[in-house]
């Protein structure tokens, strides 16, 4: 059996180039992205959904591996992995930053804890709403979803030397507000809550300047603060379905025909 150096290039580019964005995206996801997956499981799980995806992939473009075009195709490919993983991390960044805007109005700023998936100290607030996206995300099948959007965006954003252009990149830039606006609806109603106490206490300090508010204020604005949180959370998978959805959504539309043009 012979094989000639057109197939050989063939079948390395058929291979290689979904390797490229299916491990950007893995890289840069949530949950499979963090810090805390080991970079082999990270690999194997990138060369395992590309074993699977690959073959029912359109034919790959046959040109040089080691020419300009191969350049291009490959920096094309990264940059439309880590955008399409951006998009989803940032829906989860959504919920940390909640978690953290009630827990600084809560008074829980100083529990802090650190998360493993960026390395930094956050409230705790915020690991808990970390851990509820996370297992809200998995029973909403939206791992499922999120390699069924990788691998569709293969027929619909071929690999090829043109992939994501300015209107592509301004629309994941834009996306990053999703964030500040997705946390705001998360948090409204504890915040809410909060100012309104914050209020009482106010007018109760001008009404009675002998009060303690260091000794009184600091539980009654915990204990109302845990139930508000215990009031909102059955709104909470509601809220993570709309942002998981917006984030599909747009992912499906920056890698749709007709959406991306060439830089």
């Amino acid at each position: 059996m012979k094989l000639t150096s057109a197939e050989i290039v063939s079948w390395i580019g058929s291979y290689m180039w979904p390797l490229f964005r299916i491990g950007a995206f893995i890289g840069t996801a949530p949950i499979v992205g963090s810090a805390v997956v080991p970079m082999r499981i990270r690999l194997g799980l990138a060369l395992l959904v590309t074993l699977v995806v690959a073959p029912l992939l359109p034919v790959a473009p046959a040109v040089d591996p080691l020419g300009v075009d191969a350049l291009l195709i490959t920096l094309q490919q990264l940059l439309i992995g880590v955008a399409m993983g951006l998009i989803l991390r940032l829906t989860f960044n959504a919920l940390e930053l909640a978690g953290q805007t009630i827990g600084q109005l809560m008074g829980l700023g100083f529990a802090a804890m650190i998360d493993p998936n960026s390395g930094v100290q956050v409230p705790v607030l915020s690991q808990f709403y970390v851990v509820m996206t996370t297992l809200l995300f998995l029973a909403f099948n939206g791992h499922l979803i999120m390699i069924e959007v990788l691998a569709e965006s293969f027929r619909t954003l071929p690999i090829s030397t043109h992939g994501f252009g300015t209107d592509a990149m301004h629309a994941v830039a834009e996306w990053g507000t999703q964030m500040f606006s997705g946390a705001v609806m998360v948090a409204l109603p504890a915040v809410a809550a909060l100012l309104l106490v914050n209020i009482t206490f106010g007018v109760m300090t001008r009404a009675a300047p002998q009060l303690n508010l260091f000794a009184v204020g600091f539980p009654v604005t915990l204990l109302l603060g845990l139930l508000v949180l215990l009031m909102s959370l059955p709104d909470l998978p509601s809220q993570i379905n709309r942002l998981s959805d917006a984030a599909f959504g747009l992912m499906q539309q920056l890698v749709a025909r007709g959406t991306i043009h060439g830089s």
